[in-house]
């Protein structure tokens, strides 16, 4: 079942949601300290520098394997819990959350959600989606309400 008119949010338009398990984790990123960092990188098209830049390290601190500075851990995992995160507005659909990803935004400062990564801003764009989320729950209580009282909203 869609959404209410939650749909015309700017930003991030909301499609049909799974009530799967698969929604906590709906690119396959992995979660916690078992992400996928190579698929991670790759959906973003992350160059060693702009990895370096996300976690804070020198590019030749950067590497993928057990000895992985834990900062440029916690950082890839919060930018993983952001992309799945923001898939859940596309129903999970990897090819509409990588293009929202690419895509300018306005409301971002018309950069795309994809060059915030980039440019260390994570936390800024985890806020936005963080808020959209909450404007589509409460869109949703308001259809639900005037459902009850015989409203066709």
């Amino acid at each position: 079942m869609p959404t209410s008119n939650a749909s015309n949010l700017p930003g991030l338009p909301l499609e049909e949601k799974s009530s799967s398990a698969a929604q906590h984790d709906p690119l396959g990123l992995g979660l916690g300290g078992s992400i996928d960092v190579l698929r991670l990188i790759s959906m973003l098209a992350l160059s060693r520098e702009d990895v370096a830049r996300i976690a804070g390290v020198a590019p030749s601190a950067i590497r993928y394997d057990d000895a992985m500075p834990q900062t440029l851990r916690e950082n890839l995992q919060e930018v993983a819990k952001i992309l799945n995160m923001a898939a859940r507005f596309f129903a999970g659909d990897e090819t509409k959350t990588v293009a929202w990803l690419n895509a300018r935004n306005p409301m971002l400062g018309d950069i795309s959600p994809r060059d915030m990564v980039r440019f260390g801003r994570h936390d800024q764009l985890l806020r936005f989606i963080q808020v959209q989320d909450r404007r589509e729950k409460a869109l949703d209580r308001m259809a639900d309400n005037a459902r009850e009282i015989g409203l066709d909203y």
